[in-house]
């Protein structure tokens, strides 16, 4: 079965980043929101952000986060997740940190996502649940390999 991804990554400064992964073409995805379009849903309030996450969501089967150093326990990403994971879609965490930016600069790795969204009754903690894939490589090519 074909997966038809949503990506959830924080914008600035990491999108040239997740750029590159999405380019990699492994999964069909989302197609990416221009930064002119970015600046008017964000200045549109909650109500314009929390209407396009939900639009994207439609036919997704699951959610990529892509994660670097301050990916976590963002106010969009752990709404992002809360709504993912809600409504039956997979989630899973891939760390970029070291898949270089612009500047071919790597950056340092952060938390995972998932460790500050709980579920259900007993408030499990997500990150005990879903899958976290940290490429054991150093390089931005050998991550970038190890994805792909």
């Amino acid at each position: 079965m074909d997966r038809k991804c949503f990506y959830s990554f924080q914008y600035k400064p990491y999108n040239w980043r997740v750029s590159k992964v999405r380019n990699i073409g492994t999964i069909e995805g989302n197609k990416p929101a221009k930064d002119n379009d970015w600046e008017t849903m964000t200045g549109g309030g909650d109500k314009k952000i929390k209407e396009w996450i939900a639009d994207q969501m439609k036919g997704r089967t699951c959610t990529v986060i892509l994660t670097e150093s301050n990916t976590a326990n963002r106010k969009w990403i752990n709404h992002e997740i809360v709504q993912f994971w809600n409504n039956g879609i997979g989630i899973l965490v891939i760390y970029i940190h070291n898949i270089t930016d612009v500047d071919e600069k790597q950056c340092s790795k952060g938390a995972n996502p998932l460790f500050y969204v709980t579920h259900g009754p007993t408030k499990n903690r997500l990150s005990t649940i879903a899958k976290v894939y940290d490429p054991q490589r150093t390089t931005s090519i050998g991550v970038y390999a190890y994805i792909a």
